[in-house]
């Protein structure tokens, strides 16, 4: 069975979209974990357990996903038969240089400040059409959650150096080489610490025009060398 776990802020139908089609060519049971906005991290780690149940398991994650994905492998080797890493976005528990980190805090406050409607407005003002449409729909959703739910996220420790060197099942990493908020320098730092990793490239617009291209490039890639189960 294939997991899929969405970026901050983001939800199960973008991850569906991402992975689901990749999934179903390969005949792959798919679940694409919608975060819960309370409890961010545990939902995440709450779906891995419950699948896990049934034998090892693939996990697809973006961004956010893609740590707790590398998180959860770390400590459950026996239980991961690949991963598939999109947009890792930093290396190490100190945030205070993350993009990514420094973004979902500063909307949380936004959204404390000014409310949801006003934040939409100028994400939607300063955002591609694409990721604009996509946040509208899960923030909206999210709401009145999702300010904690950013701010949960802003303080999540990105896995360490030492924890990346120690996972042994294979895993892809995608970065998008035009990615400020994903430096894809991260990606490259990424796929150099973890011993069985590939790199593959995208940009945001290719992401943008089909997200299906995450589920192309990295499923694609992993399932023909993921660690057989019983």
């Amino acid at each position: 069975m294939a997991l899929a776990l969405p970026g901050t802020g983001s939800d199960a139908h973008f991850a569906r979209r991402a992975f689901g089609s990749a999934c179903a060519a390969a005949d792959l049971p798919f679940l694409a974990v919608d975060p819960d906005p309370r409890r961010v991290i545990d939902s995440y780690r709450g779906a891995l357990d419950v699948a896990a149940r049934s034998g090892p398991i693939l996990i697809a994650g973006i961004s956010l996903g893609a740590a707790v994905a590398l998180d959860w492998a770390a400590d459950h080797p026996d239980l991961v038969c690949g991963v598939v890493a999109a947009l890792p976005a930093w290396t190490g528990a100190d945030t205070t240089d993350c993009p990514a980190a420094a973004s979902a805090a500063a909307t949380a406050a936004q959204l404390r400040a000014d409310g949801l409607d006003a934040v939409v407005a100028r994400m939607q003002a300063s955002s591609p059409a694409w990721l604009a449409e996509a946040l509208t729909r899960s923030w909206t959703a999210q709401w009145p959650d999702l300010p904690s739910a950013l701010e949960e996220a802003a303080a999540y420790a990105w896995p360490e150096p030492e924890l990346l060197a120690r996972i042994t099942t294979p895993v892809e990493i995608i970065g998008a080489i035009d990615d400020p908020v994903h430096p894809f320098t991260v990606a490259e730092h990424w796929a150099t610490l973890i011993p069985n990793a590939t790199l593959h490239t995208i940009t945001l617009d290719e992401l943008g025009a089909d997200p299906a291209i995450l589920g192309t490039r990295g499923l694609n890639a992993l399932l023909p060398r993921r660690i057989p189960t019983p």
